[in-house]
């Protein structure tokens, strides 16, 4: 069960452990452990914020030790605690870690203490990081992949009294992205807009969601596998309308040919959607979507793209061309291998 489902049913546990490196997941645990424990009235008495790297642990267990001085609970957050991963702190702080050690045995039972920590992994060879996966309340914090992420954006739905079809959610990730707080943002406007009145559906999504550079590239490229060239040249135009800068858009566009050329290439090898997004460290739905376009090129056709985005990229630094130029001129290339 999610933490926030427990926190929705008053289940408090005296200590929680946040860790992974999607940000907007562990800040939104936090927000909600925040208004489970405390009134606003509390904030001010009860509530304490600590960075790891910067205070000793034993500085912030003492805040944690003291009684409220209103209300029953108080909230302390530690942040960045590094000596639960295998990096070397950057800064000189020394932590007593026996004290903490101790306090996670016993912890105070009218404080709710968290230990926020935005790393990939922790050490768990490490005794401290055994003990406080033992004791406490976990939540990772990673990626969510394409089944946890749209069931996600359904839960953000329903928060607003709102509702979302399957092809409206697939729309939305393919036009916004995968990044949480963009798609928490982009919900928002779109439960506000239907209101409760009607279901969020493909045209509404078409009409409100902001577009980012990436997915842009993306339905440039597929116009160009679809033989779209005339809409994929209309996408570069309306792109250096908005003043994105042609380096950009190449590096971009390249990003996106990468991305397709690896995806091809796993997939041969016999890895599985899920592997792959683990093993080039992107959201499993960008590989989803680089998959369908894989199929529209050839071997062939991929190596030479990535030659002409070579050469494109190297005009780019080198040649007094127009910048701009340099990139339209790739796009006709581009098209003309297409055709063959």
């Amino acid at each position: 069960m999610p933490i926030w489902k427990k926190l929705e049913q008053k289940q408090l546990s005296a200590l929680y452990l946040l860790y992974g490196t999607e940000a907007f997941l562990i800040h939104e645990t936090k927000q909600r452990l925040i208004q489970s424990v405390l009134t606003a009235e509390e904030m001010d008495f009860n509530f304490s914020s600590y960075d790891l790297e910067e205070t000793p642990v034993e500085t912030a267990l003492e805040e944690a030790e003291t009684f409220p001085f209103m209300g029953e609970k108080k909230l302390v957050i530690l942040n960045n605690p590094v000596f639960l991963t295998a990096e070397r702190s950057k800064d000189k702080i020394e932590h007593n870690i026996k004290k903490l050690e101790e306090y996670i045995a016993n912890p105070a039972p009218y404080t709710i203490l968290v230990f926020s920590a935005p790393y990939e992994k922790l050490d768990e060879r490490k005794k401290i990081t055994k003990l406080l996966k033992k004791n406490a309340e976990v939540m990772e914090a990673n990626k969510l992949s394409d089944k946890e992420l749209k069931s996600w954006l359904r839960s953000q739905a329903a928060a607003s009294g709102a509702q979302i079809d399957e092809e409206a959610l697939d729309h939305l990730l393919a036009i916004a992205g995968t990044d949480l707080m963009m798609l928490a943002s982009e919900m928002d406007k779109l439960a506000l807009y239907v209101s409760g009145a009607q279901p969020i559906t493909v045209d509404i999504v078409d009409q409100l969601t902001a577009r980012s550079l990436e997915q842009d590239i993306f339905s440039l490229v597929d116009k160009v596998v679809t033989g779209q060239a005339e809409k994929a040249f209309r996408i570069y135009y309306d792109l250096l309308k908005l003043n994105e800068e042609p380096i950009k858009i190449l590096a971009v566009i390249a990003n996106q040919f990468r991305l397709i050329y690896q995806t091809k290439e796993l997939a041969r090898k016999g890895y599985g959607q899920q592997q792959i997004a683990s093993f080039l460290k992107v959201h499993p739905f960008r590989v989803k979507l680089a998959a369908g376009q894989a199929r529209g090129f050839s071997d062939e056709q991929l190596a030479a793209i990535m030659m002409l985005l070579a050469n494109s990229d190297l005009d780019m630094k080198t040649s007094a061309m127009a910048k701009p130029l340099i990139v339209e001129m790739f796009l006709f290339k581009l098209q003309s291998l297409m055709s063959r």
